[in-house]
């Protein structure tokens, strides 16, 4: 998947340096030369990787650093010829991911820059696969079920009936509908058995929170006509 970065750098030979090293990598290279050049290109298009250099004119780099933040979690990496302590500092309590110094290695920044985005991305990835529904915590990923940091043992198919009522929660369900995509297309024994796994589940959870029962019900309604 292609990455854009953004970036933020007044001084054009070290700019279009970055810039091609990183076009060079497979990365979409936008620029600025200054900090209100940086504020709306970023406000016009969607950035993963910001590198900003704290002394430009305009807008220093702090200031851009406090607007972009106040609405965007995106990677910042700042770049300085600053090796102070002070600065690094607020940096960081602003949220910077990363503080490079000049001379910078291009490499160097290359390599820390895809790292920070890896990171970032496994991150997501890991909690697209999260469930967190009033007190119960499922990891898709991990096929595991916990309530107050204990772990609750389901069979298969009681765990994939559990997502599917809490991933549908407030939906009118038909048996028919969780057989077809609990049990398959191919399902032709006694349809009572989704009330089965129903109440096994119910009793599982009721026993450890009274609240769990509440989102099950409501994941689960029949139609029965």
């Amino acid at each position: 998947m292609e990455r854009t970065v953004l970036v933020i750098e007044d001084e054009i030979i070290m700019r279009d340096l970055i810039s091609v090293t990183f076009r060079d990598n497979g990365f979409q290279v936008l620029e600025a030369a200054d900090g209100q050049e940086a504020l709306e290109i970023f406000e016009e298009n969607s950035v993963d990787l910001v590198l900003l250099d704290i002394v430009m004119p305009k807008l220093d780099g702090w200031s851009v650093c406090r607007r972009i933040r106040s609405k965007s979690d995106v990677v910042i990496i700042m770049l300085t010829s600053r090796d102070d302590d002070e600065d690094q500092l607020l940096g960081f309590e602003l949220g910077v991911d990363e503080y490079v110094i000049k001379p910078i290695n291009i490499q160097v920044l290359l390599a820390r820059s895809k790292r920070l985005l890896e990171r970032v991305t496994n991150k997501d990835d890991r909690l697209k696969n999260i469930i967190d529904k009033s007190g119960i915590t499922i990891d898709k990923a991990a096929y595991s079920v916990m309530l107050d940091k204990e772990k609750i043992e389901f069979a298969p198919k009681e765990y994939e009936l559990l997502v599917f009522l809490i991933e549908n929660e407030g939906r009118v369900l038909t048996r028919e509908k969780i057989l077809d995509t609990i049990w398959g297309y191919d399902y032709f024994g006694d349809y009572r058995v989704v009330d089965t796994h129903i109440k096994k589940i119910r009793k599982k959870l009721k026993s450890r929170a009274k609240y769990i029962h509440t989102v099950v019900r409501v994941g689960y309604k029949f139609d029965t006509k």
